[in-house]
């Protein structure tokens, strides 16, 4: 099966609400609703591209049109890059970690709280996945959260969910020691601060769809933190898709879509 890039420029309507979480133009998040009155259950997308400055979140667009179509409340988060002055260490997590804090307070009535789900694709696998594990850092992290956040699970669509794995193979020509500063020998104290798979067990409920044929992430990223998610006991299921590359899962005309479909709704009921 071809893995077509189209998604990324597909036109898609526009959000009904751009939120501010912070000062700066990338400090916002995209909110799109569901025609039925809510309150809704509520998608957080965090999109991938490496952590790199060139990808934002415009690409997720059709995705998260599709989902308000299913009847999900999307919030689409922005946030700094690696080639921006305020993105990579520790600007990019800073800024994830204060989108989500803040996100509640903001979506209001309309959303759910007790049906919240974290999907992220590619980097931004990483990213939600993080973002559910940040009761596990020390408290003395500035991330640190003193319970677990109150999801009903995570998402991870294609993630880059083991940072050492993906330094040591150079996924994206370098970009996990871009986002972190260096590699592990150097900067040790970063990769068990950001790296999901060092950081279970979680206590969240997490779905991996993985293509088998993604020349980007290749499934043996998910496999690993899925063993490990397992082996530490967490609620951790990876579910392959065999000829799937690595866009389709963010692309509603494909045939990997219903399988996301399925996943959000298997953490939903």
């Amino acid at each position: 099966m071809a893995d077509s890039r189209d998604v990324l420029t597909r036109p898609a309507p526009a959000p009904d609400r751009v939120l501010r979480y912070g000062p700066g133009p990338d400090r916002v998040i995209d909110v799109r609703y569901p025609v039925a009155e809510g309150p809704h259950p509520v998608i957080v997308v965090v999109h991938g591209g490496f952590w790199l400055a060139e990808y934002d979140r415009a690409h997720t667009g059709p995705m998260c049109a599709a989902l308000a179509d299913e009847g999900y409340l999307v919030a689409a988060i922005e946030y700094n890059r690696v080639g921006q002055p305020e993105g990579g260490w520790p600007g990019t997590l800073d800024d994830v970690a204060a989108a989500l804090d803040a996100l509640p307070g903001l979506l209001g009535a309309s959303a759910d709280p007790d049906r919240v789900v974290l999907l992220g694709h590619s980097a931004g696998g990483q990213l939600a996945m993080w973002s559910a594990s940040r009761h596990r850092l020390p408290a003395h992290n500035p991330w640190h959260l003193p319970r677990r956040p109150a999801l009903r699970g995570v998402v991870s669509l294609a993630g880059v969910l083991d940072l050492v794995l993906a330094n040591e193979e150079q996924l994206g020509d370098g970009a996990v020691a871009g986002l972190l500063g260096g590699h592990p020998d150097s900067h040790w104290e970063h990769y068990a601060a950001a790296d999901p798979a060092r950081l279970v067990p979680t206590g969240v409920r997490g779905i991996l769809l993985q293509g088998l044929a993604d020349p980007w992430v290749p499934p043996e990223v998910s496999r690993s933190y899925a063993a490990a998610a397992v082996a530490a006991g967490d609620p951790t299921e990876l579910r392959e898709l065999p000829g799937e590359g690595h866009y389709g899962v963010i692309d509603p005309d494909s045939a990997a879509w219903p399988e996301v479909l399925r996943a959000l709704a298997d953490l939903l009921v």
